[in-house]
């Protein structure tokens, strides 16, 4: 498998224009005769094929969905980041890069993270064209407030809705172009295959979730924008559609898989309150702007918070982090609140969480002030829980969130298989082994706006045209493979249902996978993941058929991804033996409990290659350089 980057030479501030003149480019009589795949509707996907579109491409845009509109990118409450320096506190698309390669515990690509930086600048001057109703201070400029990992103000939001508005403003331009006729959707259609001819990708093989029907489709070019797959830890904050089957898959069709064990625990998530909860909810990290974290001195106090006077509270995170405080990267404010409860000091019923105080932001702004800026995520937590974070704090402990592994890109946004781009939370981003908050919605659109309308004429340029289609040995070779497999779910007939295994391989991947792994844990899992699999090919019971509706089928196809998938998470954790950002071996710690890199032997992105099922898979390297950035223990203290 050859990794190479292809970032461009030359000063890294000038890297992205110099390449823009070098790429080669398609004339706009000659794009209307490429037809370009897009899996995913969410902002990366979304966002890509409306530019596509607008730029003439034959656009062929796939979502399960019902509705582009009901894409996870949805979900994403706080923020988005740009380097305006509307508030003229000192950042500048300098510092937004230092702040992304440094939250990341130096395991990002310096190159693509200055251009995230850069891009930033555009996608609010682009989102803010299409109505998306910002929140503004009073003389009408654009808000801002701050985020955890920096010490400026550079997050833009529409209250806690941000995803939401940014989704319905990238959904317009898609459906403009639809109206227009160059972009063709297909609602409620899963990805299930990547069509590869002659090492290319050129198509793919999807089940409409409806009919069943399982059909190919073929192209010049495939782009994947699916998401993240937390869903492997059964338990997140993920809706319970996210699943890694298209990444996956590509993966078995030879496209390198990135740093699959870098996924971020979240550390303002509602705790769990008992064992039949199928997911669970986030608290925007927004709200770590005004609220205070704290637990209770003595661990086992049961005393109503308000009862606890400050003398015997432990602001832990002021205490430990003074610089930055609640707004510590989230990989340190999870791990912390992990130590707390673990030792006692946990909150709540089930003693599984901490506090989130809100009294002193109401004392100082009033609860009309905190309302105008959370009212809706307070009014959310209200409904879940029961309670009043207006009158007690709210409670929130770590969950599994967004993951920063995916499918190896270089810096045109290209898998290893030719032909086959990924964007977004898809590939394997430029975030590092940890993602800063407000970053995911950054990435997306910059990705979907303006990078990959841009690489993919480069590839087409000198890429097929045409010449295939759904009658190639490849695509119904192809078909036939999905609709086995589809058959031999419908076939086992066991006694278990597929979310009892998938809670079985939750719980395993969390507690030897999870916020912290040590090498017994992760060999251990190694053993038992294939043993799980053995037994879900035994037993699992898939009811109905596969020539109708079959949510039951829909979701036996992606636990069976996630049983293969996760032995890749493990053996990429098991052999990165640091510490860094969200991957925490518990062997490599500092003295004060802090991740501990080590930088001589794995500076570099781990790039994993499928070799079968049960096989060892084959573990690449992309060294990675810091020029820009010097290499140094991360302190937020």
């Amino acid at each position: 498998m050859e990794l190479d980057a292809k970032i461009p030479s030359g000063p890294i501030e000038k890297k992205w224009e110099k390449h823009q003149f070098d790429m080669e480019l398609v004339n706009p009589a000659n794009k209307r005769k490429y037809k370009v795949i897009m899996v995913g509707t969410g902002l990366a996907g979304g966002s890509a094929a409306a530019t596509m579109g607008e730029l003439g491409y034959d656009v062929h845009c796939f979502t399960f969905h019902d509705s582009p509109r009901r894409a996870h990118s949805i979900a994403a409450q706080g923020g988005i980041n740009a380097a305006k320096n509307y508030q003229g506190d000192g950042d500048s698309i300098y510092r937004l890069f230092y702040d992304t390669v440094k939250g990341g515990d130096f395991r990002s690509r310096e190159a693509n993270v200055y251009r995230l930086a850069q891009l930033s600048l555009n996608i609010i001057d682009q989102a803010v064209a299409q109505g998306v109703p910002f929140a503004r201070e009073y003389g009408g400029l654009l808000a801002n407030r701050s985020f955890g990992g920096a010490q400026v103000s550079r997050t833009f939001y529409a209250r806690g809705q941000t995803g939401q508005q940014l989704l319905l403003g990238c959904y317009q331009a898609l459906e403009r172009q639809v109206a227009e006729g160059r972009v063709t959707m297909y609602n409620r259609h899963e990805m299930l295959d990547i069509i590869v001819i002659d090492g290319q990708a050129r198509g793919i093989v999807t089940r409409h979730l409806v009919t069943g029907k399982i059909e190919a489709h073929m192209a010049d070019a495939v782009i994947l924008g699916t998401g993240g797959y937390s869903n492997v830890f059964f338990l997140s904050t993920n809706a319970k559609g996210c699943n890694v089957t298209a990444s996956w898959r590509a993966t078995k069709r030879g496209a390198g898989f990135a740093n699959p064990c870098f996924t971020q625990i979240h550390p303002t998530c509602i705790p769990q309150s008992g064992e039949y909860q199928s997911k669970l909810t986030l608290m925007s990290e927004s709200l770590r702007n005004d609220g205070r974290i704290w637990v209770p001195k003595k661990a086992g106090d049961d005393r109503p918070p308000h009862q606890i006077p400050d003398s015997e509270r432990d602001y832990y995170l002021e205490r430990l982090y003074p610089a930055f405080g609640n707004l510590t990267p989230r990989d340190i404010a999870s791990r912390r609140a992990k130590e707390m409860v673990d030792a006692g000091h946990g909150v709540g019923p089930r003693k599984n969480g901490v506090y989130l105080d809100f009294r002193d932001a109401i004392g100082r702004m009033g609860k009309d002030g905190v309302s105008e800026r959370y009212g809706n995520l307070f009014q959310m937590y209200a409904k879940i829980t029961g309670e009043d974070p207006y009158e007690v704090p709210m409670r929130i402990y770590p969950a599994p969130h967004y993951t920063m592994g995916g499918l190896w890109v270089d810096y045109n946004l290209m898998t290893t298989v030719p032909g086959l781009f990924a964007i977004g939370e898809a590939n394997f981003s430029d975030h590092g082994a940890n993602r800063l908050g407000a970053s995911a919605l950054m990435q997306g659109l910059a990705d979907g706006y303006f990078v990959i309308p841009l690489t993919i004429g480069n590839y087409l340029a000198d890429g097929p045209q045409g010449g295939v289609d759904e009658n190639h040995p490849a695509a119904r070779d192809a078909v036939r493979e999905v609709t086995e497999m589809q058959e031999r779910l419908l076939a086992v007939n066991g006694s278990r249902s597929v979310d009892s295994f998938h809670m079985e391989l939750g719980r395993l991947m969390w507690n030897h996978c999870g916020m912290s792994r040590n090498e017994a844990d992760l060999k251990e899992a190694l053993q038992k993941i294939p043993e799980l699999r053995e037994r879900y090919w035994k037993e699992v019971r898939v009811p109905g058929s596969g020539a109708d509706l079959n949510q039951s089928l829909e979701k036996a196809g992606r636990v069976a991804d996630f049983l293969e998938f996760a032995e890749i998470m493990c053996w990429d954790a098991l052999t990165r033996d640091e510490s860094c950002g969200a991957h925490y071996r518990e062997e490599h710690t500092t003295a004060e409990g802090e991740a501990r890199r080590d930088d001589e032997n794995f500076a570099h992105g781990a790039v994993w290659e499928f070799r079968g099922v049960g096989e060892e898979p084959v573990r690449h390297r992309e060294e990675l350089t810091f020029e820009y950035v010097p290499l140094s223990q991360r302190s937020y203290k």
